[in-house]
């Protein structure tokens, strides 16, 4: 006899809940509100740029599923309690945050400015906290159990020239994946990280198609960039039923790239 809550249909399922995504006007955030939203997730569509997470919210609809577009800055502790504010308005309670919006930068490490450092430490970490603080503290409130989803880097286990500030608060996202993955577990919210590798995104599509990129793409192992696609398993497992076991833990989606690297 099959039992039908083995089918991965079943335990990746994800009607009934609600997903909160920053960063979901391009590349992985779009992917990830997508692939959410596919799977039977209501998702409130975070982001600077409205226009963006409006046509993203009409592409959803249109393929069947449910959305909300809510403007919103990471950076802006009282914009995110509005946005969370919108979402549970919209939808109820948020059971599932996706803390994706992040800047990157190209700047040695004796050449970046403290304006520039705090900018992208701010986004990239600090920004990944709070939010996740202010999620955690509304599924509590709501006596609902969620799950949080951080996305790290393969720049937090390794480093590359002229990303210190960068790696430095991707690092810290994988340290307070697992610091609040520890302190929420036996409350019934799930902490986890996605660590990706080189993804080909409208952000750094010009820079991995150039020859510095290219030579790059020789270092990895399955010899090519991240597609999109190849990071939907990995959501989909933290933040469905499908990794009810795992927390505190940072799933890293490189094509093996940190296995290569040369010591």
């Amino acid at each position: 006899m099959v039992i039908l809550s083995m089918k991965a249909a079943n335990i990746f399922d994800l009607t009934g809940k609600v997903a909160l995504v920053t960063g979901a006007s391009s590349g992985l955030g779009a992917r990830f509100a997508q692939v959410l939203a596919a799977n039977g997730a209501k998702v409130a569509l975070v982001a600077r740029r409205k226009d963006r997470i409006e046509a993203l919210k009409a592409k959803i609809e249109a393929a069947g599923g449910v959305a909300t577009a809510i403007e919103g800055d990471v950076t802006d502790r009282a914009s995110m309690s509005r946005a969370f504010d919108a979402a549970e308005k919209a939808f109820g309670t948020v059971t599932i945050l996706v803390n994706n919006a992040g800047v990157a930068h190209s700047t040695r490490a004796l050449d970046i400015t403290e304006e520039e450092y705090r900018r992208v430490v701010g986004t990239n970490l600090d920004a990944v906290f709070f939010t996740a603080q202010e999620g955690a503290r509304r599924m509590l409130a709501a006596n609902a159990r969620g799950a949080i989803v951080n996305t790290a880097s393969v720049l937090a286990l390794n480093v590359s020239k002229g990303t210190a500030a960068y790696a430095i608060a991707k690092a810290g996202v994988v340290q307070a994946t697992k610091a609040l993955a520890l302190e929420l577990a036996f409350k019934g919210v799930r902490v986890n990280a996605i660590a990706p590798g080189w993804f080909d995104t409208e952000i750094n599509h010009d820079f991995l198609n150039s020859d510095i990129g290219q030579n790059m793409k020789r270092d990895i192992p399955m010899g090519r960039f991240g597609n999109a696609g190849d990071l939907d398993g990995a959501l989909l497992l933290l933040a469905s039923d499908a990794g009810a076991y795992m927390t505190g833990a940072t799933v890293v989606v490189d094509g093996g790239q940190i296995v290569a690297i040369k010591g």
